[in-house]
């Protein structure tokens, strides 16, 4: 996953910037979930052995249960509300500050872990994860992109928007980790109906955002291979996201994705001439140390303590 995160990152940044004609973004994440959802049925008949087990599945988890497409279409819809807030928050903020602030999602998916999964996190775990918030900082940290700018921005509007999307962002996550994880339901069955939701709610982000230049210039308008191929990594990376999401957990998952920008960092200074500064640097090894921190094994609070010895539980035991 964080490699797949880390090239989709460099190529997408390519395809925006070599010029020519410039694909519509809003195509592209439609068809990111068409894709997912092609996949997903592809792996669900394997799964099932056959195209007729498959499409039972699909008659039962889909067409004859509405109560759980209508469970999955939530996550679908909050991260549709966190795209356009974070929109909102970059129009209304600079880049530098919109960095920092938005890196507040990480320890807002933990707290959302706590609450809604009753699960607890170990100090050293919580250390690790504000460690994590700092070092992705650091390592987006560029003061040198806060420059004027043409539009009037309103600082308020921006904040209480960056302040939805964090929240979004770490509700819609947690939340399609509980219900992955509240039931038997195959992963696959779950992607698909996520899937499903996801696609009406992009086709409406379409045809709002950019419908009038897609009736004149064509809904494929500027793809190219390397479009596919960004496309396809998207594809790709939603998929292990799912899976992360199933089998450790959603601040795994934030740490993946950290890992994805250091990563991708690095080669935007190969590619693009990026410049390492002192601030990337600590910012790499803050990440570095958080990840290896949160994934030391909690301590056994169930063990006799070292204080006490078996000779003198034995000895105890004599007295009584």
């Amino acid at each position: 996953m964080t490699l797949v995160a880390a090239t989709y990152t460099v190529t997408l940044r390519y395809t925006r910037t070599m010029g020519g004609e410039l694909y519509f973004s809003t195509t592209a994440v439609c068809i990111t979930e068409v894709m997912k959802l092609c996949i997903s049925m592809s792996i669900l008949a394997k799964e099932t052995r056959s195209l007729r087990g498959m499409m039972a599945s699909l008659r039962d988890n889909v067409l004859r249960s509405p109560k759980e497409m209508l469970k999955l279409s939530v996550p679908s819809l909050v991260y549709a509300i966190q795209n356009n807030m974070a929109f909102l928050a970059l129009s209304n903020l600079d880049a530098a500050v919109y960095q920092v602030t938005y890196q507040l999602k990480i320890p807002c998916t933990a707290l959302c872990t706590v609450l809604m999964l009753h699960r607890s996190l170990s100090k050293l775990q919580w250390i690790s994860v504000f460690m994590l918030c700092g070092g992705v900082t650091l390592v987006q940290w560029n003061p040198a992109e806060t420059t004027k700018v043409q539009l009037e921005q309103n600082p308020v509007i921006g904040f209480v928007a960056l302040t939805i999307a964090v929240l979004c962002s770490g509700f819609a996550g947690v939340y399609f980790e509980k219900v992955l994880k509240s039931s038997d339901t195959s992963l696959w069955v779950r992607n698909i109906q996520m899937y499903i939701s996801g696609i009406l709610v992009t086709l409406i982000g379409v045809f709002v955002s950019d419908g009038h230049q897609i009736i004149e210039k064509g809904f494929f308008f500027g793809y190219t291979f390397l479009v596919w191929f960004v496309i396809f990594l998207a594809s790709m990376g939603g998929l292990y996201t799912s899976v992360v999401v199933k089998y450790t957990d959603n601040i795994m998952k934030g740490f993946s994705a950290a890992a994805a920008i250091v990563l991708s960092t690095v080669a935007s200074v190969m590619l693009f001439g990026l410049q390492i500064t002192l601030t990337f640097i600590l910012g790499t090894l803050l990440v570095c140390i958080s990840i290896y921190l949160y994934g030391l094994p909690k301590q056994d609070t169930t063990q006799i303590q070292p204080a006490e010895s078996d000779q003198s539980v034995k000895e105890r035991l004599i007295t009584v």
